[in-house]
C-alpha cells in the first residue's frame, strides 16, 4: 500500500480563519470578525486512500482582522488594528504563540472524513471532533470544514468593553478551506 504525505498552507491559497459575533445590551456597536490566521501548516498522512494522520499547526501572531459585519461605523484600517491587539490580548499571543491539533482518530463519512484529536490553545489541551467534507474536482481536492470552539474551555476570556454591555460570544467558529493538487 502506497503512503504519501500532503502539506497545505496559506501560500497554496487555503484558508483558516476564525468568525466570531457579539452579545451584550450594546451588541450593535460592536463588528461580527472574521479573523484569517496567516501563517499555519497542515499535513496530511496518507496510506492507500485514507488518510491516516492530521496535523495543524498555527501562530497566533499571525491573526488578522480581515472582515468585519455590523457596527456602527464600517471597520476600517484603525479600527481592525485594534480589534487584532484586543484578540492577540485574548490570546496571551506571547505567552500561548501557537495553536496546534493532532489526530488520533479519523473515519471515513459520506463527505468525507470525521477526525478526533487534541487541539491545544492557550496552554489548554483538549479532544475536539472536526468534520472535513471532501470534494473531488478532478485536478484537485477541495477540503472544508466548519468547528464550533468555545473560548472558555481553554480559560480564554473572551472580549468584552462597557463593563460587558458588549462582548464577543464565548462560541465563535473555525473554518478551514484549502485545495490540494493531485499528483
Amino acid at each position: 500500500m502506497s503512503t504519501e504525505t500532503w502539506t497545505l498552507d496559506a501560500s497554496h491559497g487555503g484558508q483558516l480563519a476564525v468568525r466570531t459575533d457579539v452579545t451584550g445590551k450594546a451588541s450593535k456597536m460592536g463588528h461580527r470578525l472574521t479573523i484569517a490566521v496567516t501563517s499555519w501548516t497542515a499535513t496530511v498522512e496518507w496510506s492507500g486512500n485514507a488518510p491516516t494522520a492530521v496535523a495543524l499547526d498555527a501562530e497566533v501572531g499571525s491573526i488578522d482582522v480581515i472582515h468585519g459585519e455590523g457596527g456602527l461605523t464600517p471597520l476600517i484600517g484603525p479600527e481592525k488594528i485594534v480589534a487584532k491587539a484586543n484578540a492577540l490580548k485574548s490570546f496571551d499571543a506571547g505567552r500561548y504563540p501557537s495553536i496546534t491539533f493532532r489526530s488520533t482518530d479519523i473515519t471515513a463519512v459520506d463527505t468525507g472524513f470525521r477526525l478526533t484529536g487534541i487541539a491545544e490553545i492557550h496552554g489548554v489541551s483538549r479532544e475536539v471532533t472536526v468534520d472535513v467534507n471532501v470534494t473531488d474536482l478532478g485536478d484537485r481536492w477541495h477540503l472544508v470544514s466548519e468547528t464550533a470552539v468555545r473560548q472558555s474551555d481553554y480559560k480564554i476570556t473572551p472580549y468584552s468593553q462597557m463593563f460587558g454591555a458588549m462582548k464577543v460570544v464565548d462560541e465563535v467558529t473555525v473554518t478551514f478551506d484549502a485545495e490540494y493538487r493531485k499528483p
